[in-house]
């Protein structure tokens, strides 16, 4: 296994004021030996997009609270796409219906952690799926 750092762009888009799930999985990443960088609230899809680009991230992780989940995943894909960055992997979480993982993995999100997920499984996650997409892209 590689020791490179994985660089991930942890954000809040949209209106949601909620960041302590953000922060708790910004923090778990960080404790796993990743680099986080983590944008705070109220970020609009281009300033995500944008701040991706700038600090070069592998992966972006969208912590969705305010049900405008399908809207905003889009909206950052693509952003991202449009900046020439429609390679950085897509996850997130939040209160999202389980009748809307399927369309979101169809627009291109990697993974949704919805309630009740550990950051362990993040975690493990980050390494088992992320890992190996980065490296290869590296």
């Amino acid at each position: 296994m590689s020791t490179r750092k994985l660089r991930i762009l942890v954000a809040k888009p949209g209106l949601d004021g909620h960041d302590r799930g953000a922060k708790v999985v910004a923090r778990a990443l960080a404790d796993a030996g990743h680099e986080v960088v983590y944008t705070g609230l109220h970020q609009t899809p281009e300033m995500i997009a944008s701040a991706a680009v700038q600090e070069a991230v592998d992966a972006v992780g969208l912590s969705i609270m305010s049900g405008a989940h399908l809207t905003l995943f889009r909206a950052v894909i693509d952003a991202l796409k449009a900046r020439g960055a429609g390679d950085v992997v897509v996850f997130g979480g939040g209160i999202i219906p389980d009748e809307d993982l399927a369309p979101l993995r169809q627009m291109g999100v990697a993974r949704v952690f919805t309630p009740g997920a550990s950051t362990q499984e993040i975690a493990d996650w980050v390494e088992k799926e992320l890992r190996p997409r980065a490296e290869a892209g590296a």
